[in-house]
C-alpha cells in the first residue's frame, strides 16, 4: 500500500471529523453524540428491525443495545419485540422521537449549509462533485463477497432478479429450464461455486463459477443490483471468480452472454477476456468470450 495515499486517508479523515462536529459529545448542537444522533436518524419514521439496523450500520450488538437503550430512556425510542417471533426486536421512534429526528434534519441541513457557503459557485459543484465520488468509492469498500450456496435465500433472490431482469432485456425474453444451467445447484462444491455480494447485509450482486474436472472454469449466472451499479462490484466479481478458478488449476476462464447486454459485454472486453468461436449450444448466448488465466 502506498504511504503517501495511506497520509492522505488519513489527513482527509481528520479534516472531515473536525469540519463536521463528530468530535463533540453535542452533535449539531443537541443533547446527545453523534453515534445516538445517526440511530435515531436511520431509525426514521417507519421504524426498524433492530438486526437490520446493525448491519445498516456496521455496529456490534452491544454498543446498538447500549445507544437504544440511552434513547429509550430519554423517551425518544421504543423496542419491542415482534409478535410472530420475539427474537427479533423492532425499534420505532415516539413522538418525542419524530420531533428530534425533524431537529436533526433541520441541523445537518444547516451543517451542509455552512460547508458550502464560503466557496464560489464553481467551488461548490467541485466539492459536492467530489463528495459524490468519495461516497460511491467508500460504498464500494463496504460490499462483502462469500461464497453460500446455491439455496441460500440471497442466492435465491439475486437469481430470481436476475432471471427476472433477463426476461425483460432478451428479444425473447428468458426461461431458465431453457438455458444450460437450470438448476443452480450445479455451482456448489465440488462442482462450482456461488458467490453473493451483500451491502449493508442486504444482497445486491451473485456469480457463479463451474468447475468441471479437465475443462475449462465458466462464470455462471453473473448480476448485479441497479442500485449497486457504477461500483466496480461487476469488475470484483469477475477478478474474484478468476481467483479462484486460478486456485483450482484452471488455466481458461469462459463466459456467454446475450447481445442484449451491452454493458456486460463492455465489462469482458476490458477485463481481458477475448470473442471466441461459440463453445456450447447456450440457445440465450450471442458472444462467447475466454481469458486465459495463471494457473495456481
Amino acid at each position: 500500500m502506498d504511504a503517501a495515499q495511506i497520509d492522505q486517508v488519513r489527513r482527509f479523515n481528520r479534516t472531515v471529523t473536525e469540519r463536521v462536529g463528530v468530535l463533540h459529545d453535542h452533535y449539531l448542537g443537541r443533547d446527545r453524540p453523534i453515534g445516538e444522533a445517526r440511530l435515531l436518524w436511520e431509525i426514521g419514521g417507519q421504524g426498524q428491525d433492530v438486526r437490520r439496523l446493525r448491519e445498516r450500520l456496521g455496529l456490534d450488538s452491544g454498543y446498538v443495545s447500549r445507544l437504544l437503550r440511552s434513547l429509550e430512556a430519554d423517551g425518544l425510542v421504543i423496542v419491542e419485540p415482534q409478535p410472530r417471533d420475539r427474537r427479533v426486536r423492532t425499534v420505532r421512534l415516539t413522538d418525542a422521537g419524530r420531533a428530534e429526528h425533524a431537529a436533526l434534519d433541520d441541523r445537518s441541513d444547516e451543517l451542509a449549509g455552512s460547508l458550502l457557503e464560503p466557496l464560489n459557485a464553481a467551488q461548490r459543484a467541485r466539492l459536492v462533485a467530489a463528495m459524490a465520488e468519495v461516497d460511491r468509492l467508500l460504498t464500494a469498500t463496504t460490499v462483502a463477497l462469500d461464497v453460500v450456496d446455491p439455496d441460500h435465500p440471497d442466492a435465491r433472490h439475486c437469481l430470481r432478479s436476475y432471471f427476472t431482469e433477463m426476461q425483460e432485456q432478451f428479444e425473447t425474453g428468458f426461461d431458465p429450464a431453457r438455458s444450460l444451467l437450470p438448476d443452480a445447484g450445479e455451482l456448489r462444491s465440488p462442482d462450482g461455486l456461488f458467490l453473493v455480494a451483500r451491502l449493508h447485509g442486504a444482497p445486491v450482486g451473485c456469480a457463479g463459477l463451474k468447475l468441471p474436472p479437465g475443462a475449462a472454469a465458466e462464470v455462471k449466472r453473473m448480476w448485479v443490483a441497479p442500485q449497486a451499479r457504477r461500483l466496480g462490484l461487476g469488475r470484483r466479481l469477475l477478478g474474484e471468480l478468476e481467483a479462484r478458478a486460478a486456485r483450482h488449476g484452471c488455466g481458461v476462464l469462459r463466459l456467454d452472454t446475450n447481445k442484449a447486454l451491452g454493458g456486460a459485454i463492455d465489462l469482458y472486453r476490458s477485463y481481458g477476456f477475448e470473442e471466441v468461436a461459440a463453445f456450447n449450444d447456450e440457445p440465450y448466448a450471442h458472444h462467447w468470450f475466454e481469458k486465459r488465466i495463471g494457473a495456481a
